[in-house]
């Protein structure tokens, strides 16, 4: 898009005044949401359709699995590399715009490369078994999800700090809420029009299965896995990239203060990375709270990797109904955050809400072995709409307390740290998941044994997290924190 015959941009004129920049209305804070949407569409198809057909189609090992599909988490410090380039360099006339659009591009194309990859080292698994070959295009599918973590960090960053750039400080959180909860709306309407392109007879069941001679076994054909699937990722990846397009065209141009601001105070991204460590550390409540963010995050995401699996492999469910798996687990927690937001957190006070919440996903995870054992689906859908509305509540509670510790003279630094810490505790618990279950299957030859494996753990998981909450004084953090980080800028300073 050419940016010479489009009128003044504030970003290019500091002396454009905050006064005279319109103000974010409701219409355009669904809009940007379209954005956070395609990511939960994108989600969708790498933890719930690929993860599903390498463990349970074509037999890859789940720590394999996981591990690979784990490196778009495991890139996550490029983020802060990406931010600050979006800051620093304006692309194409814009400092988020073009990096948004150029990442969706990337992301959106590198996902279909990842599934070409897959039918390679299932076809090798095949016809080698766990050959040298085989663990070599392991080896490249990994190689391919850290370019598709790059790709996402270098659209996601830009795009949430154009968030900011947007906002001032009053309606700030409403677009946050918004954007966030269009993320699992993302996620549910991907699940309802995956599930229908994948719904076909033919990539169901046995009709999935031909005789190889040379195995003396049944084997899946993975030509009738292709056929349907490779369309569906053509299909959903450029309706992800359209919602990019829509969700930020013309939005930094008409709404962005980035200028503005940078122009009025210092940058914070200017503090170096060995202050910013110093500054994380200054304070003794911060390592408590990170502790309790990683157990919580490793306990909640485990079952990233297992969950459409579990329900291919030990209720007989098609790739379509797995896929559906995440639709109540979707609407739970939009429920779980606006009634957390307006009913719980007024009442109970953050620690105590999001300490109910994660009790509730302790039994939540024990309805889900439940539901195994008696082979009921209903159970199971039940289950983890209840596991969504648990987590709803803990993110709702979790995140409120996360902003009561995060020092206002460094916000940036400890936001940035507390997303960092979650994307990489994702990664690790997306390994853990995998190479629980590979234990799981080793120890126990029953499927329903070596899944509830992976559950259990998630349960004793959120009892930790709980234990360490009480261990977390907000009083604490903010009576030491600012003396203590105002020492180590003002060292920096001098």
């Amino acid at each position: 898009m050419a940016t010479s015959d489009i009128s003044p941009n504030p970003e290019s004129n500091p002396s454009v005044s905050l006064q005279s920049l319109p103000r974010l209305n409701l219409l355009t804070m669904f809009r940007l949401g379209l954005f956070q949407m395609g990511l939960g569409i994108m989600s969708l198809l790498t933890l719930g359709v690929l993860n599903r057909v390498m463990i349970d189609e074509l037999k890859v090992l789940p720590l394999i699995t996981a591990a690979a599909i784990a490196m778009h988490q495991f890139v996550s410090p490029a983020r802060i590399w990406f931010g600050q380039m979006s800051d620093a360099k304006p692309l194409l006339g814009y400092h988020r715009t073009s990096y948004v659009w150029i990442g969706a591009i990337l992301f959106t194309t590198i996902s279909f490369l990842a599934l070409q990859v897959v039918w390679q080292l299932g076809s090798s698994l095949q016809t080698t078994g766990w050959s040298f070959q085989t663990y070599s295009w392991a080896g490249v599918l990994a190689l391919i999800f850290a370019g598709y973590g790059l790709a996402l960090s270098a659209s996601s960053t830009p795009f949430t700090a154009l968030l900011v750039d947007v906002t001032d400080e009053d309606n700030r959180s409403k677009l946050i809420g918004i954007v966030w909860s269009m993320l699992m709306i993302g996620i549910v309407i991907g699940a309802v029009v995956s599930s229908r392109l994948l719904e076909r007879p033919e990539i169901c069941g046995t009709a999935l299965l031909t005789y190889n001679p040379s195995e003396a076994n049944k084997v899946v054909d993975i030509a009738k896995l292709q056929s349907t699937i490779n369309p569906v990722f053509i299909i959903m990846p450029a309706i992800v990239f359209g919602l990019s397009l829509l969700a930020t065209f013309g939005v930094e141009k008409k709404y962005s203060r980035f200028t503005t601001r940078s122009s009025l105070v210092g940058r914070e991204d200017q503090i170096t990375l060995g202050t910013a460590l110093r500054v994380l550390t200054a304070n003794r409540q911060t390592g408590v709270f990170f502790g309790f963010l990683l157990v919580l995050t490793i306990s909640i995401f485990m079952q990233d990797a297992v969950l459409e699996p579990y329900g291919g492999e030990v209720f007989g469910m098609c790739i379509s109904q797995t896929t559906r798996l995440n639709i109540p687990f979707g609407i739970g927690t939009l429920i779980g955050i606006c009634s957390t937001g307006f009913a719980l957190l007024p009442r109970l006070g953050k620690k105590q809400t999001t300490k109910i919440g994660c009790i509730s996903a302790a039994v939540c995870f024990v309805l889900i072995i439940m539901s195994g054992f008696s082979a009921n689906p209903s159970l199971l859908m039940g289950s983890l709409f209840f596991f969504g509305l648990s987590s709803g509540v803990i993110t709702a509670g979790a995140t409120s307390l996360m902003l009561d510790l995060t020092a206002a003279e460094t916000a940036g630094t400890f936001i940035g740290a507390w997303g960092l810490s979650q994307a990489m505790a994702r990664g690790l618990a997306t390994i853990l998941g995998g190479a629980v279950l590979n234990l799981g299957k080793m120890l126990f030859p029953l499927p329903v044994l070596a899944y509830s494996t992976v559950f259990a753990v998630q349960a004793i998981g959120m009892l930790i997290a709980v234990w360490l909450l009480w261990r977390v004084n907000v009083k604490e953090f903010q009576t030491n924190a600012k003396t203590a980080i105002a020492s180590i800028l003002s060292n920096e300073l001098d």
